[in-house]
């Protein structure tokens, strides 16, 4: 058996963001969405520096396009960019219609000035901060915003709290989460949390969910496989999920956003 600490973040930052696209399909299906609390705090106020004309956003990090469909729910103009090609024809299947693009924060394939607002859905801790901060400033237009948003399982509920002692982030990883550092030329960061929210799914889903997290998908097969035996162990034994079809997994969701002067 494998003494690995489960913990650890041994894979390159580049190899683990862009480990999801070997398993794509199976991420869309089970990955939860973001609620509206989120999207109204990203948007509140946004439309009227733009005139009559619909709002123009680039989903950026945008994977199979949770987030994605959100904003062209809330009648957006979108672009979609992900580093992972695999990752955008999921995107394809799941909102068709929607430009995609092979980039990252640093890279944006876009124009400058070309969007009005700027998104990343788990995805910030991925960047360089610095260059992405700028890059980003450089395709937004003026007056435009950048908008950061993290699902966090809640865990005070008791057996989120043991599921998460198995699937705890790399300690930089949730700092960054945590804390996102903003740079020139974005200004004035806000921070909002919305209420608690669930995500219902199958016991055998809540174990496909800890297999799309990147550290369990870049692990060592013996690795990989004790962190889904214990996510099946927790789920079968603890007394609130124990023979339950249906599992709620409860979130909060933490949103950033910054202007572009």
């Amino acid at each position: 058996m494998s003494t690995q600490n489960p913990h650890d973040d041994d894979a390159p930052l580049p190899e683990r963001a862009r480990s999801f696209g070997a398993a794509a399909a199976g991420y869309a299906a089970v990955r939860p969405t973001y609620p509206a609390e989120a999207l109204d705090f990203l948007l509140d106020g946004l439309a009227g520096g733009f005139g009559e004309r619909r709002l123009r956003a680039a989903d950026v990090g945008a994977g199979a396009g949770a987030l994605t469909v959100r904003l062209v729910e809330r009648g957006l103009e979108v672009v979609a960019v992900d580093p992972d090609p695999q990752m955008l024809a999921q995107l394809h299947v799941d909102v068709p219609g929607v430009p995609t693009f092979v980039g990252t924060a640093e890279h944006l394939p876009l124009p400058d000035a070309a969007v009005d607002l700027v998104v990343l859905g788990q995805a910030w801790h991925w960047v360089d901060p610095a260059p992405a901060s700028a890059e980003v400033g450089r395709a937004l237009a003026p007056g435009g915003r950048l908008g950061l948003l993290w699902n966090r399982r809640d865990e005070t509920v008791p057996w989120v709290a043991a599921l998460g002692d198995l699937l705890a982030p790399a300690p930089h990883m949730a700092a960054r989460a945590a804390d996102p550092q903003i740079g020139a030329p974005l200004v004035d960061a806000e921070q909002h949390t919305t209420g608690r929210w669930t995500h219902e799914l199958s016991p055998e889903d809540v174990v496909g969910l800890a297999a799309s997290r990147s550290y369990v998908l870049t692990a060592a097969p013996e690795e990989r496989q004790r962190v889904l035996d214990g996510v099946r162990d927790l789920l079968a034994t603890h007394p609130e999920t124990a023979g339950l079809e249906r599992i709620p997994v409860p979130y909060t969701t933490t949103c950033w956003r910054a202007r572009r002067p």
